[in-house]
């Protein structure tokens, strides 16, 4: 596995850096947590594999929370438990420890996705749950006209489809999760109908894929879309995402059933 970072994050991102503020744009979508939520079925007890904050944690379940970033841990608020410090590779439980689990926007920052995902399905009973994005999906937003180094990083950075399923084996079943238009968690997507909302640095911040590009793409994305929104050129080409009540991104929910129920 790669060295932590000084915060203790133990995947390519230094949360310890590009933590600080994220739950000021990172919130968990109602409409996306109502997938997770009934994609996890009637388990009682849930563990979380890359945490973070907390986003999307099930408050009605018995939840356990895994996240190796000593800065994200921190942000978590008070009525979530406080998050154990290991990492997805060697998860600290038993054998069938727990009803479902869940990993959300987490399995692209992992060392070794293979063992993670093989260590999520031999600490659980039941389904477990990724909340991912499809690499080959990525180009279909505006912002890879504007970001297309960024959007490149996203695309390596993200795991296949195919390679997800096939590590996690029994019966899996990968579902769209549309995005709607006011989408509270700031992933890049999410702003497809307020392009104005990125300019912001802590957007971009909250965002991992910014801080693997030069600073220069950033500056130059900023200039080009400040421009293109000011004298209207967005607006004649993507005007209509404003009004459009979801977009259908790259945005995927995995969902792994044991082999015994295959």
């Amino acid at each position: 596995m790669s060295e932590r970072h000084t915060d203790g994050s133990a995947g390519d991102a230094n949360y310890g850096l590009i933590g600080l503020g994220y739950t000021n744009y990172r919130q968990p979508d109602p409409h996306i947590a109502d997938f997770i939520r009934r994609s996890l079925g009637d388990a009682r007890t849930v563990l979380n594999v890359g945490a973070g904050a907390g986003s999307y944690e099930p408050v009605d379940r018995e939840v356990t929370a895994v996240e190796p970033s000593a800065s994200m841990r921190a942000q978590r608020p008070a009525h979530l438990p406080v998050a154990i410090d290991a990492v997805a590779e060697k998860l600290p439980f038993p054998d069938q420890s727990f009803d479902a689990s869940m990993a959300t926007f987490s399995v692209h920052q992992w060392s070794d996705l293979e063992a993670g995902l093989a260590e999520m399905r031999r600490v659980t009973r039941g389904p477990v749950v990724i909340l991912s994005c499809d690499p080959d999906a990525l180009s279909l937003c505006w912002l890879n006209e504007y970001a297309p180094q960024m959007i490149a990083v996203e695309a390596r950075r993200y795991p296949s489809m195919g390679a997800i399923s096939n590590a996690l084996g029994g019966q899996v079943s990968i579902l769209s999760v549309p995005i709607p238009l006011q989408c509270i968690d700031g992933f890049g997507e999410a702003y497809y109908g307020r392009p104005e909302r990125i300019l912001e640095p802590g957007a971009r911040l909250a965002n991992s894929a910014w801080s693997f590009v030069d600073a220069s793409v950033g500056e130059r994305f900023v200039a080009e879309l400040g421009r293109d929104l000011a004298d209207g050129t967005w607006d004649a080409r993507y005007g209509f995402l404003r009004t459009q009540p979801f977009f259908e991104g790259s945005l995927r929910l995995i969902v792994a059933q044991p082999e015994s129920q295959s």
